[in-house]
């Protein structure tokens, strides 16, 4: 059955647009970022990404914010996080591959944490499993090699955190390096976000935007 929302036109969405994404990767040209052989100097020079990813993050937050408050509906919340989605995990020509990698995981981490706000929107989580169990369960899903199921169970992780719960401490010490890591890795952020100021929810997406 066709998406109702592909029926229609967009809702506009002044949240997050293609030019506040280009700008971004404008920015990381211009960084001429490359791995250091220090963990401590590659970390410097890789905070442009962190600020790009807490960027779409927070404009997400803010789309659910409208709809939290009634002023979006549902459908609409969704089509706008969709917009996002196709802007944001849209395949960028290549820079350099240390900047390539980097484009890559950030694309990663955002299509988890993009799934969690689809998956809170639509409240299709269960409310009762315990974070650490999704977690593990994700893991093993990604260990099967069953890739679908472990994006569910981490989009529900998300979904989660949304809605006030928090990631457990040390998530990230036991956890295998992999697909699962770096999709946790954009709910991470989520749970950052929604713990610093929560002016956001107020925020109607249409102020002026320049990169960091």
């Amino acid at each position: 059955m066709p998406n109702s929302s592909a029926q229609k036109e967009h809702v506009n969405n002044e949240f997050y647009t293609q030019k506040r994404w280009n700008n971004w990767i404008n920015k990381v040209k211009e960084s001429g970022f490359e791995f250091k052989e220090s963990d401590e100097e590659t970390e410097k020079e890789s905070a442009i990404f962190v600020y790009m990813q807490d960027d779409v993050i927070l404009a997400c937050l803010k789309v659910i914010a409208q709809y939290e408050r009634n002023i979006l509906s549902k459908e609409d919340t969704l089509d706008i996080i969709s917009q996002i989605r196709e802007i944001v995990l849209e395949e960028i020509d290549s820079i350099s591959e240390d900047i390539d990698l980097m484009i890559e995981s950030l694309q990663t981490s955002l299509m988890a944490a993009i799934a969690a706000c689809e998956v809170y929107i639509m409240d299709e989580y269960d409310k009762e499993a315990k974070i650490d169990e999704l977690i593990k369960a994700a893991v093993d899903a990604e260990d099967s090699e069953d890739l679908q199921v472990a994006m569910q169970f981490i989009a529900e992780t998300g979904a989660r955190v949304i809605g006030g719960e928090q990631l457990p401490e040390n998530i990230f010490d036991e956890l295998p390096y992999g697909l699962v890591a770096e999709w946790l890795d954009g709910i991470d952020s989520i749970a950052a976000a929604m713990v610093g100021a929560d002016s956001y929810k107020e925020d109607d997406g249409s102020g002026d935007f320049e990169p960091i």
